[in-house]
């Protein structure tokens, strides 16, 4: 679940850098890459953030 405290990381991710999302204020999602914590997080609306979860549901980012 998205926090709205802190980033928060996948209980999928191994030890390595994952991607972390935050549930901000406004409703947006901010993601960032745990590796390298220098670059600012994308801002993602609430509604391109369902988008790309339905994607994920769907199957559209599998590589096979």
């Amino acid at each position: 679940m998205i926090s709205h405290d802190r980033f928060r990381k996948s209980s999928f991710s191994g030890a390595g850098g994952c991607v972390e999302a935050r549930l901000l204020p406004d409703g947006r999602v901010a993601l960032r890459d745990s590796k390298d914590l220098s670059v600012p997080p994308n801002h993602f609306s609430p509604t391109a953030w369902e988008a790309f979860l339905a994607g994920i549901r769907a199957g559209e980012f599998d590589l096979g």
